[in-house]
């Protein structure tokens, strides 16, 4: 058994040294060995429903249909979404979706491409 840390952004097991850096193959989290590592305390981690971590610029795929509030209108499955932002709240996905227009989505609802 190694005894190299967890990664501090997901929490993976499965980090690696790489010079003077760790990494993590899971989330591709890089951190100082010297523990000058930033402060992820307050970072948001958001993962998708397989378990993928999602970060900003991501690209998305619906995996449920899901109908948009106030209207007829439904993102089918398979609808690709790309460039999500994250946000904190009950939805945590900002983007624009083709055809919709700007949506809130939940990370549960959706897998990175």
């Amino acid at each position: 058994m190694s005894n190299l840390p967890k990664c501090p952004a997901c929490g993976s097991e499965f980090t690696y040294e790489d010079g003077s850096m760790y990494v993590c193959p899971e989330c591709a989290h890089e951190w100082s060995k010297d523990g000058a590592a930033e402060d992820n305390a307050d970072a948001l981690i958001v993962k998708d429903a397989n378990g993928n971590v999602l970060q900003d610029g991501d690209t998305v795929t619906v995996i449920k249909d899901l109908k948009v509030k106030g209207s007829s209108s439904v993102v089918k499955v398979g609808t690709k979404v790309k460039i999500i932002r994250l946000v904190e709240g009950d939805h945590d996905i900002d983007c624009r979706i083709e055809g919709i227009g700007a949506m809130k989505l939940k990370s549960e609802f959706v897998k990175k491409a």
